[in-house]
């Protein structure tokens, strides 16, 4: 353990390694594909290749080949075993000393049962995924949650397929609006419980801080305005993207928030993310 720490830190000290290693941090559990972290992080293969190479040496990656493409995860186990060793051997017997920022203590189960919980959706464009996501969630627990939804790069428009198809859902979609996630992060911005990215572009961007530490996960999802072929068929990628997303708000509304703590409700919401890709209309 004495010379592995070292090597793992000595390889996450370079910034473009460190960068493929907090963007996969970003992403788990998911499996990232080469091509995908190439054009995130604007690599060109054979530079990715030697920085991924790295990473796995020192055990901080794991890989595996799907077909003709490599995909890549962070090594939960051996990331976790690191962070442990320097905040066990900095703070032994100094808990006050790793004390990180002011964290607030955990709600009482009858404030948990009450109180409604802020939940944020980002896409890139906020013209249809997240917009479904903050409809779907308004609608189905309103009693629960407060739905919103924002981009990294908004539309001016919602996508008109997806405005289409809230509308036969019965969605009221004159409160809906494509929006810069910015307007979320002034002094007066709700305090969010919840922030998920349900696209990979998303996702892969840097992430502001978010106050309060909200439960973060990626629900993502194919871009059904990428569809093409005739409006029929366009509106059945997004009938079929509006069918994923409502089966993964019905799960998330579904936990037991009251009686599970929060690495066992990280894990709940991950699973959501990588379990419900299949759910149609």
């Amino acid at each position: 353990m004495e010379t592995l720490i070292p090597h793992r830190l000595s390889v996450l000290g370079h910034p473009q390694r460190l960068a493929v290693f907090r963007l996969l941090m970003r992403r788990y559990p998911d499996r990232v594909p080469a091509t995908q972290l190439a054009q995130a992080l604007a690599l060109k293969p054979n530079t990715l290749s030697n920085y991924v190479g790295a990473l796995l040496q020192a055990d901080l990656l794991t890989q595996e080949r799907l077909g003709t493409s490599l995909r890549y995860a962070i090594n939960m186990d051996v990331a976790r075993e690191t962070f442990d060793y320097l905040l066990l051997d900095c703070c032994r017997g100094r808990p006050e000393v790793c004390a990180f920022g002011a964290q607030s203590p955990e709600p009482q189960e009858s404030e948990m049962m009450t109180r409604k919980y802020n939940v944020l959706f980002i896409c890139t464009g906020n013209s249809a995924r997240s917009i479904f996501a903050e409809a779907i969630l308004r609608d189905v627990a309103p009693d629960r949650f407060i739905a919103y939804s924002a981009g990294s790069h908004p539309s001016t428009d919602l996508n008109p397929f997806a405005v289409d198809v809230l509308d036969q859902k019965g969605h009221d979609v004159s409160v809906l609006r494509a929006k810069h996630m910015a307007e979320y992060q002034g002094a007066d911005a709700p305090r969010f419980d919840f922030v998920f990215t349900v696209c990979d572009q998303a996702a892969n961007e840097e992430c502001p801080s978010w106050p309060g530490q909200p439960v973060t996960a990626h629900w993502g999802l194919p871009d059904p305005v990428k569809a093409t072929g005739t409006d029929a068929e366009k509106s059945l990628a997004f009938h079929q993207t509006y069918g994923a997303m409502r089966h993964r708000i019905i799960a998330f509304t579904s936990l037991p928030f009251a009686t599970l703590e929060r690495i066992a409700l990280q894990n709940a919401i991950d699973d959501i993310g990588q379990n419900h890709e299949g759910a149609s209309t």
